[in-house]
């Protein structure tokens, strides 16, 4: 729970070196704004691409985790199932925008046409309980990429407060500009507003009533929990301030 900058890209290039342009052009630009860190551009395929077959504490593994997708299909006797989808090919790299911010991803990747996946547990006469296996078409086609940021917590005084905030949040939305630029931004979701209405003063706003907001409710938690909950949150200095804040303005 946090404002986060939610966005996917999108390139219809068949060309594995076009694709290596484009996020070496994101990159560059990456490397042109006040990026904490900037990572390699990461390129992996096949069974590298697998998050699940890397260890906790692989560098790569949190960005191979939002590298996959998933795709949505009707279930057997209604309603949708999620299905999840690995990359076969990944061009990648991790930006790192502040104290206190979350990584951000940026890349493009390639998936399969068709997954194998396994269905409810059935019983088969004859064979006893089963779980068939079938193909489903993902649609996922050309390279894309899906991804977020969590820049809330880039807010903490001890992190920089409110100017550590806008510098982590205005860097990622300033590389999504440049997507934009390369043709290949497909949809963004900013939960501070910034990417719709370009202000600052706003935004600064936006971040400390989302701050008031989960304070409050952590609090209640905390409450319900004898004080036995740690969260982003509670390690604001002005925690029990933005708490009372919260509280006073329902």
């Amino acid at each position: 729970m946090g404002l986060t900058i939610h966005y996917s890209l999108q390139s219809d290039t068949r060309s594995p070196n076009k694709a290596r342009e484009l996020v070496a052009g994101l990159r560059g630009r990456a490397l042109d704004l006040p990026f904490e860190q900037v990572g390699d551009i990461v390129e992996l395929s096949g069974s590298e691409c697998d998050y699940e077959s890397r260890e906790p504490d692989d560098p790569h593994r949190w960005l191979l985790i939002q590298a996959g997708q998933y795709i949505d299909r009707p279930a057997r006797g209604g309603g949708t199932h999620s299905y999840s989808v690995a990359p076969t090919h990944v061009i990648a790299f991790e930006a790192i925008p502040g104290p206190g911010c979350e990584a951000a991803n940026f890349g493009l990747c390639r998936y399969p046409m068709l997954i194998e996946v396994e269905e409810e547990e059935r019983f088969v006469r004859g064979e006893g309980f089963v779980r068939p296996k079938r193909r489903l078409r993902t649609g996922l086609t050309g390279w894309q990429w899906s991804s977020f940021c969590k820049t809330q917590y880039a807010s903490n005084p001890d992190c920089g407060g409110a100017q550590n905030f806008l510098r982590c949040h205005l860097a990622v939305i300033k590389v999504l500009d440049h997507a934009k630029s390369l043709g290949v931004l497909d949809d963004v979701s900013d939960e501070g507003d910034f990417w719709e209405k370009r202000d600052v003063r706003a935004l600064t706003q936006e971040v400390g009533q989302w701050n008031q907001m989960i304070a409050t409710f952590a609090g209640r938690v905390k409450d319900w929990y004898d004080g036995d909950v740690e969260a982003a949150i509670t390690a604001f200095p002005d925690f029990e301030h933005l708490e009372a804040r919260g509280q006073a303005a329902k």
